[in-house]
């Protein structure tokens, strides 16, 4: 079942542009912070326009801490084939850090502050919506795996 724009495990955080996947979070029009998620209010206590709007994130930055996930998740974002992964916390600028796996790295080759990208890959499959994506950060430079593409 080939889908020409892919099935997400949660609408509304990630989508594909022409330039590769990119997180959607908000922006404020009244005092520009960003926020991921989307918010549907600015949360900034010193803002008084309080004007969100959508917006597009970095898709790349830098990992902030990481930790090992040894437990399956919940049914939402079942994973085929499970085994332990890498959860990292990754900065993406202006304040904003997201939690995402990590693919295409071991832990020993984890860096704090190593450069990450964002990519999307396969978590499971289903019998209705064929495949479902969701978002992961992969690493850039040495450690990127060949073939590994954002």
């Amino acid at each position: 079942m080939g889908h020409e724009v892919p099935e997400f495990v949660v609408d509304g955080l990630v989508e594909q542009t022409p330039e590769g996947p990119r997180l959607i979070g908000t922006r404020c029009a009244g005092c520009n912070t960003l926020y991921f998620p989307q918010k549907s209010s600015c949360a900034n206590p010193g803002c008084d326009e309080k004007s969100p709007q959508p917006a597009h994130l970095p898709a790349a930055g830098t990992l902030y801490s990481y930790t090992i996930q040894r437990y399956q998740p919940p049914s939402l974002f079942r994973i085929d084939d499970w085994q332990p992964y890498i959860i990292g916390l990754v900065e993406l600028g202006e304040g904003v850090r997201v939690m995402a796996m990590l693919t295409g790295i071991e832990e020993d080759q984890l860096r704090i502050g190593m450069d990450l990208q964002l990519v999307t890959q396969p978590l499971y499959t289903d019998s209705e919506k064929g495949e479902v994506r969701t978002f992961k950060f992969a690493p850039t430079g040495k450690f990127a795996p060949a073939g590994e593409s954002a």
